[in-house]
């Protein structure tokens, strides 16, 4: 496999060519976790959108660990309104069991971390976007690729409040190039976090001296166990336009591995649910978070919104007309689509499938990859041309 994409181009003037999978290969080979710098991918991604006639603005910050992080923001063509692209280019730990950062192609399909989320989707928006040429624009192209969607979609809250290209001039339309198969997504469910602790005495058993954690926090699970049905059940909790209906109201359990001779000293329940219109979201987290401080225990919670869009409205007619699909549709997962919904009219719209993603063995279609670069490139030429 080659290894340089830039050594691929063709054209003249600010459009050329891309070869779309030779870009998500080279891409998937930068390993860029969301735990370690994009430094690296950034400076790439910005030359190449730069020889592609963009002119990219560089949004860094220094994230709560100390580590440089590096967002992108393109834009093509002068003029109001527009479309913007919208990626990132971090992704989850590689993981153990294969070799995530070395492309491979196998039957059809790209395998490698990010393949699905989101190197190639953000490969195909850059492949359409810089085989057009600027003076064929009659309104602007934003190309944004953000930092850290894998941790709380920071590079995106980042951007829209920070760089100058979007708020001198927000694009009158977003897509967001997350997998959904090339089907438009006018809506999808948000997420939050609500974090518990109960604190003990930590003694060995022998002792009788210690008091566990886990006891102190029993009696507030076995209500969380009722209110999970509750949750699953009761309609006012859910929303029949997404499949499931429900809110995915989960729990997980950490004592830091106590051994079972000693008492823990401290144990953390992570609950999480997903938010989605009109199914008492927030009275949802109230009610755990109530239940938490009756029983005297340490609580906190954050949340994200869900993304829900006009499945009737001009975009999403667009983006029908681009891909062939009958209507848009919703999906379950969540994207930085809910950042950007304030500011723009906005879908989410990639190749590959979600199911693929963060896995062992990651892997996305190539015949979706390049027709991804064909849908891009229709909505382009619809919304800009």
């Amino acid at each position: 496999m080659r290894t340089s994409t830039r050594e691929d181009l063709k054209g003249k003037g600010n459009a050329m060519e891309i070869d779309v999978v030779e870009l998500a290969s080279e891409l998937i080979a930068m390993p860029s976790e969301t735990q370690t710098s994009n430094r690296a991918i950034s400076d790439f991604l910005r030359g190449l959108l730069e020889a592609g006639g963009f002119a990219v603005e560089e949004l860094t910050y220094i994230d709560q660990f100390d580590v440089e992080k590096v967002s992108l923001v393109a834009k093509k063509g002068a003029g109001t309104g527009g479309l913007g692209l919208f990626s990132h280019s971090d992704t989850v730990p590689g993981d153990a069991g294969w070799d995530p950062f070395t492309p491979a192609l196998e039957d059809g399909r790209l395998v490698g971390r990010g393949s699905a989320d989101m190197k190639g989707p953000l490969a195909a928006s850059i492949a359409a976007g810089c085989r057009v040429n600027a003076a064929d624009l009659n309104r602007p192209l934003v190309i944004a690729v953000t930092a850290d969607e894998e941790r709380g979609h920071t590079g995106a809250h980042d951007i829209v409040i920070r760089s100058q290209t979007l708020t001198g001039g927000w694009p009158q339309y977003c897509i967001v190039c997350e997998p959904s198969q090339l089907q438009p997504v006018y809506a999808h469910k948000g997420g939050g976090s609500v974090i518990v602790t109960a604190h003990g005495v930590a003694a060995h058993t022998s002792t009788d001296k210690g008091v566990s954690a886990n006891f102190i926090i029993a009696p507030f699970l076995a209500e969380m166990a009722e209110l999970a049905q509750t949750f699953r059940t009761e309609k006012r909790f859910r929303n029949t336009l997404f499949d499931p209906p429900t809110n995915g109201f989960n729990l997980v359990l950490n004592d830091g591995g106590t051994a079972s001779n000693v008492t823990a000293a401290r144990t953390v329940a992570t609950l999480k649910l997903r938010a989605m219109p009109d199914a008492c979201f927030e009275e949802a987290v109230q009610m755990v978070v109530e239940r938490a401080e009756a029983h005297g225990l340490d609580v906190s919670h954050s949340s994200g919104g869900p993304f829900f869009a006009d499945a009737d409205g001009p975009l999403a007619h667009a983006a029908c007309r681009a891909t062939g699909a009958p209507h848009a549709v919703t999906v379950p997962y969540g994207t930085e689509a809910e950042c950007y919904q304030r500011y723009m009219d906005a879908l989410v719209l990639g190749p590959g499938n979600i199911e693929q993603a963060h896995t062992v063995g990651e892997w996305i279609a190539i015949e979706q990859l390049h027709e991804a670069v064909e849908v891009y490139t229709r909505l382009i030429g619809d919304l800009c041309g």
